[in-house]
This record gives C-alpha cells, structure tokens and sequence, in this order.
C-alpha cells in the first residue's frame, strides 16, 4: 500500500513532514524486538536495562523497544538519587532496585505487551517502515484481536504542518467532525473502547470550538482544551503539542514526565491489526488523511461544523435554561 499525499506535505520549515509510529503487541519480547528492528533497519542495539533496549544509528534514527510497563524497568529519578551518594549501602539499594524491577518485568512478559516507539519517518517512506509489521506478524507478533485481554493500539505522531493557532483550530475541529467515521472505518475493538486510553472528546468541548466565533489565542485553546481535556486518554492527544508549545503553561498535565513534548499531533484511535495482512502504518496514515483534508478546505469546515452544531447543539430555550439552571446552583 502506498501513503497518499497530505494536503499540505511540508512543515513550517519547507521540509518534507514526518510521522512517529508507536506500536504495542504481545508474542515477541523486547531483546527478540530489538534484534527484528536491527535486521530490517540496521544500527546497533543498546541495553538499557532488562527490559527496554534501543536500536541506534538504523535507518531514520533510533528505536526504542520495551516492555510497556513503567514497573519493568529501573526509576531513573530513584537510580540518580543514588549515584549522587557514593556508598556502599546505596549502591546495595541501587542493585537491589534494578533487580527486583527486572524480576518483576521477567514475571509479566507475555502479560504486558512489547512497545515500539519508531523514529520519526518522512511521510512518503511510511510503507518502506511497513516491511516492520509485516515481520512482526511472521515472527508471531500478536495484535488487539488475538485476546479479550489485549487493548494494543497504534499511535500516529504525524508533524505538524503548522505552528498557528489557526492551523491548529482548525485541525482540531475536523477531528471532531470526523472521529466518526474513523471508528467505523477502524472498528475500534471492544476492549479498547472498555478501556480509557483513547476515548472520545466530550460533547461540550466539541461545541465550543466548532462555535464560528470561537477565536482563541494559543494560551485560550490550551486553557480551554484542559479544562474540558484534563487527561492523556484522548483519541487526538494535544498534550505533546501544547507541552511543546508551551513549555511553562502553569498546567501539571504539561508537565507530566509521560507527556513528550514535540511538535506533533498524538492520535491515538488506531487497534494494532497485526493479524490483518497488509495493515499497518500506511493504513492508518491514509485514514488520518481524512482529517487533513477536511483542515483544508475552509468552506467545507465551516460548513460541517454548521450542520454538527444544528445537530447537536440545544435551541435558545434549552440553553437558557441550562444557564439558569447554573446561575441558582451558584446561589
């Protein structure tokens, strides 16, 4: 499958956009990963620690590869405290640290899915990482639909073609209008919608930022977005963006040490279909495309945020009373 064009391929720096891929599966552990990652793209694997390895110096850059469990794997906080302490007794708690999370990632391997998280790859060259999950699917890499108990996503991290706020408005409002029907087209596993890693924005948020008057500069539309959003678990994450952005927004969330500011939108939606020949990064970028073509074309936004806001919004007599109904709440 070929990755079709963005509307707009190029970032802010008239360099061609490129797209991080996360993935998570189980069947495979991460040193089998990693040496898999090296055959197909080369570079040279580094052990961090038992369970979480890279792949340096491969084709695009590095790969990260790890159990998905922060319990796996040595505290970096707690191992930097120590190494500030030079003594016998600390380093007998450092080891004795390091040990039992290793113990720990020996007992839930197989239980808690491997991750990939990709480098970031130019978009026309999405089908060439594709030889990846081919492989992962011949080497008995097991995606959402082999167990009840397996909620594995794909993440796509596509750049961003702009760094204005109303490029950005703009992207946002055509997710909502499209969320729809990229889970039908992807017909989001059960156990996925079950659990809250990617779920829908909320009705009221959509509606204020679909309202046409709504013009907000950059620390409004991340003010705004936290209050209705305050949560990794969207199936369009702006955290990363906004952290990047950002960087001193007076916000906990942004700075959560999970949340990897850069200059991406984080869609989170996709099921990891590695039973599906054919499926992986190229099919979701296409499908995602959706949302970049509706971004734009203005007349047709503007058009389609019309008819969701008569849809769904309540007439002048239900929004008076929902706001007099908040003004006696108050007194």
């Amino acid at each position: 499958m070929t990755p079709q064009p963005p509307p707009e391929p190029r970032n802010a720096d008239g360099e061609t956009r490129r797209v991080g891929v996360e993935i998570e599966f189980a069947g495979l552990p991460p040193h089998r990963t990693a040496e898999l990652v090296q055959t197909l793209f080369g570079g040279d694997i580094e052990v961090l620690s038992p369970h979480r390895l890279k792949v340096v110096g491969g084709r695009w850059g590095d790969f990260g590869i790890e159990l998905d469990t922060q319990y796996a794997h040595p505290d970096q906080e707690v191992m930097a405290a120590e190494d500030a302490i030079d003594s016998e007794w600390e380093r007998m708690r450092r080891d004795f640290h390091a040990r039992t999370r290793e113990l720990i990632g020996d007992m839930v391997t197989g239980l808690v899915p491997t991750e990939i998280v990709c480098p970031p790859v130019p978009w026309d060259e999405l089908d060439e990482l594709d030889a990846l999950f081919e492989a992962l699917r011949q080497h008995g890499a097991k995606g959402s639909d082999a167990s009840l108990l397996y909620g594995f996503g794909l993440h796509l991290n596509p750049e961003v073609p702009s760094l204005e706020v109303e490029s950005l408005l703009a992207y946002l409002r055509a997710y909502m209008l499209s969320a729809a029907w990229l889970r039908e087209q992807i017909h989001v596993d059960i156990t996925r919608e079950v659990l809250p890693h990617a779920n829908p924005f909320p009705r009221a948020y959509a509606l204020k930022i679909l309202d046409p008057d709504y013009a907000p500069d950059l620390e409004t539309l991340i003010a705004d977005y936290l209050a209705d959003n305050p949560t990794r678990n969207r199936e369009l994450d702006m955290l990363p963006l906004f952290a990047h952005l950002a960087p001193d927004f007076p916000h906990e969330l942004l700075q959560n040490r999970l949340v990897k500011a850069r200059p991406t939108f984080h869609y989170r939606l996709p099921n990891a279909q590695l039973s599906e020949p054919g499926w992986g990064a190229v099919t979701e970028w296409n499908r995602w495309l959706e949302v970049e073509r509706l971004a734009a074309t203005p007349e047709t936004l503007a058009e389609r945020s019309a008819q969701f806001l008569a849809r769904h919004r309540p007439s002048a007599p239900r929004r008076l009373l929902i706001r007099l109904r908040r003004w006696i709440s108050t007194r």
